[in-house]
């Protein structure tokens, strides 16, 4: 249900980059899962990475957080392709701008499935140690859960494949809420 639910998102948000970056762009959610936090960390790859994070919080109905991890070598790929660095302050904000395509694909599909009136807050950018970022956004974000949405998404930009993984961190008792109406959970009475 969670691939199905990413699947739907990655269309919208193909043509978006296929329009941003000036040439086809194949999108495929390879795994979707549901994990506790620990092993969330530990399925978005090795700690000592190089990534850029995207932190994008969704606000409404649900309170959560989505996380895009984008390897170092992916970001200057992204770059590249739209002629300039990943390191200089055009290259963050395309950055930014991608995850802010693929963060409100993945909200919008959560909606629609859901009937969940759910919107985005301005994404914030960093690059550090796949560890660092992590753990920084589990710290300020995950407060009462012990679960992460960890959805791993492939970017086929003809000879340029690149990855992104993505976090969905629900804030409180947020993962219940997404779940219930996926059947794939039951929320508490008050």
């Amino acid at each position: 249900a969670l691939r199905e639910l990413s699947n739907m998102g990655v269309g919208t948000a193909a043509t978006a980059l296929s329009q941003m970056l000036g040439q086809d762009v194949g999108l495929s959610v390879p795994r979707a899962l549901a994990l506790p936090l620990a092993d969330a960390v530990d399925a978005a790859g090795a700690p000592e990475q190089v990534v850029t994070g995207i932190v994008i919080p969704i606000v409404g109905d649900l309170q959560a957080l989505i996380l895009l991890l984008i390897p170092a070598q992916d970001t200057e790929t992204l770059c590249g392709l739209l002629g300039i660095q990943a390191d200089s302050e055009d290259g963050r904000s395309a950055l930014s701008e991608i995850g802010n395509i693929l963060g409100a694909s993945y909200m919008h599909a959560l909606a629609a499935a859901t009937a969940l009136e759910l919107d985005l807050a301005p994404p914030q950018i960093g690059t550090d140690l796949l560890a660092s970022i992590v753990s920084a956004v589990l710290v300020a974000g995950a407060g009462e859960t012990d679960t992460a949405l960890v959805l791993d998404t492939a970017l086929d930009l003809s000879d340029h494949p690149c990855s992104v993984s993505m976090l969905l961190v629900p804030i409180g008792n947020s993962i219940a809420r997404l779940l219930a109406p996926l059947g794939l959970a039951e929320l508490e009475s008050d």
